[in-house]
């Protein structure tokens, strides 16, 4: 049996109603026929309200009764209607989720491997520029949600609003990799403040506050997620002193051939793993000109590459499995 509704929306030349498209579009998707009326004109529009009673557009009836709006719909269909002053960690997962997928693919472009500690490095610089960007998207109101729990804008207003600059400066000094006598400090006391001002408020405090680390318009509880935006970054500036001091492995940038050098702290081992994806470029290239090639000389010279280097390959992963040491895959 077909089903009909009877739409009323605002579509006049300077505006179409947002909400009337998606109650269209929701009708249409639970099986609807869909009578449009449009509201052409601002007279039309507010003679429509007056006659049913109603301070808003859009407006759907079915079966001769009035439903109401796009939320009224929904909870007629029986669909959830979200609440914009419940809190939701949905922000700041989606946000991670991403900044940890671009520190992935980042990694694999420069290096040609995805899970390198670079990967881990950029996955925290990516996130801190990235919540930066959001609390500058309205810094003043940043700043003042800042003040219900952070000790130190409390005592220095200015804070609030020098805070985001900080983390945004400290996160693109450790995604280049340079300047560390700078990110270093400033992450260790924007983190370390931080961190201790959460656990105050929420730990031993027992406020309900909402988090403005995704800027001042969001509805993340602040707790769990806040500290661990702090933590990561004292993580971070305790590991990239580390890193300065020699005292963790980490992986070079590529050469100027393109390839990647892993620096190991034994030559050896450091040229095994840096030759393996080195050749495995020249298998690629050799495959394709199998492929589409047409001079025999070529494809016969390709062919050669291939089985010297796929030796090779394997004679170097050999190398590198008898001493415990990565060998970056099986040969092709």
């Amino acid at each position: 049996m077909t089903r009909t509704a009877t739409l009323y929306r605002m579509v006049m030349p300077g505006h179409t109603c947002p909400y009337g498209l998606k109650a269209r579009h929701l009708l249409r998707r639970k099986g609807y026929v869909v009578d449009d009326h449009w509201l052409t004109t601002r007279e039309e529009t507010d003679a429509f309200k007056a006659q049913y009673g109603v301070a808003t557009t859009p407006q759907v009836f079915i079966d001769g009764e009035r439903i109401g709006g796009h939320d009224d719909l929904r909870r007629f269909l029986g669909l959830k209607v979200a609440d914009p002053k419940a809190t939701t960690y949905r922000p700041v997962a989606i946000l991670f989720a991403l900044t940890a997928l671009m520190a992935l693919a980042a990694s694999y472009a420069a290096y040609g491997d995805a899970l390198t500690a670079r990967a881990g490095e950029w996955f925290v610089a990516f996130s801190m520029v990235v919540l930066a960007l959001l609390k500058l998207q309205n810094v003043d109101r940043f700043a003042t949600m800042f003040l219900n729990y952070d000790l130190l804008a409390r005592r220095w207003v200015r804070y609030g609003h020098v805070y985001p600059y900080a983390e945004g400066l400290a996160g693109l000094l450790m995604v280049a990799g340079i300047a560390t006598w700078a990110s270093v400090p400033i992450a260790l006391f924007i983190g370390t403040i931080g961190a201790v001002s959460v656990f105050k408020a929420v730990y031993l405090d027992k406020r309900e506050l909402k988090c403005a680390c995704v800027g001042g318009d969001s509805n993340v509880p602040l707790g769990f997620v806040s500290l661990t935006e702090n933590l990561m970054m004292i993580a971070m500036a305790l590991w990239m002193t580390a890193g300065a001091l020699g005292w963790t492995p980490h992986v070079a940038p590529p050469t100027a051939h393109g390839m990647t050098m892993p620096t190991s702290g034994d030559p050896d081992t450091a040229f095994m793993q840096g030759m393996i994806p080195h050749h495995r470029s020249a298998i690629d290239m050799a495959k394709v000109a199998l492929r589409d090639g047409k001079d025999p000389d070529v494809r016969a010279l390709a062919a050669d590459v291939i089985r010297a280097q796929d030796a090779e390959i394997a004679q170097m992963q050999a190398w590198l499995a008898r001493r415990g040491q990565p060998a970056g895959g099986m040969a092709h």
